[in-house]
């Protein structure tokens, strides 16, 4: 009986003693999982902080872009109404034949064209006959020439004229049609009469 109990203590302690291996096992492996869950959430709040960082920088750059779109506007419009200037004074150089001698310039004054009083009437008329022209037209040929032609009179009349930028605009639409709609015909006479009002 003796030898028996002394057996059953031995399996007892061996049992424990087994038990505080694996129990040991067991913690060495839930505090390396442990330290592996907060590692990777270490990283991951970094990554966050990075991103957070790097969309915070995007947005300020964004805003500071929105803030610049007004003055690019203002920019692209004025670089599109001194283009169409430039573009009739070419057209009027060319169609006068003047050429430059700085030394005449200087030299002889500039005449007052006495008739310049009467410009801003003739080109209404001009304006005038084009609107009651324009239903009989199916090619804007003809339109487009008589465009081109009042907008070097309001030129010498009133030299640079917000209205020459949108007669330019005007004439590149009606060139990139091959016959002239209804509606397009309806968008002339409605530009003529805003035109006439701005003179």
């Amino acid at each position: 009986m003796g030898d028996s109990d002394n057996g059953d203590k031995e399996d007892i302690i061996q049992f424990i003693k087994e038990a505080n291996e694996k129990s040991d096992k067991l913690t060495d492996i839930l505090e390396k999982f442990g330290f592996d869950i907060i590692t990777k959430m270490g990283q991951t709040n970094m990554k966050i902080n990075t991103l957070t960082d790097k969309i915070n920088q995007l947005n300020k750059a964004t805003i500071e872009i929105k803030a610049l779109t007004p003055q690019l506007t203002n920019i692209i419009e004025n670089q599109k109404i001194l283009e169409a200037e430039l573009d009739l004074i070419r057209s009027l150089v060319q169609k006068s034949n003047i050429s430059f001698r700085p030394k005449e310039i200087v030299k002889n004054e500039v005449e007052r064209d006495p008739s310049a009083t009467d410009k801003k009437q003739t080109i209404i008329s001009q304006f005038n006959e084009l609107k009651n022209l324009v239903d009989d037209l199916d090619d804007p040929g003809p339109a487009v020439e008589r465009l081109e032609n009042i907008k070097e009179d309001i030129f010498i009349y009133k030299g640079g004229h917000k209205i020459l930028y949108e007669i330019a605009q005007f004439v590149k639409k009606l060139e990139r049609n091959k016959t002239l709609s209804d509606d397009l015909k309806e968008s002339i006479k409605e530009k003529i009469v805003f035109w006439i009002n701005k003179i």
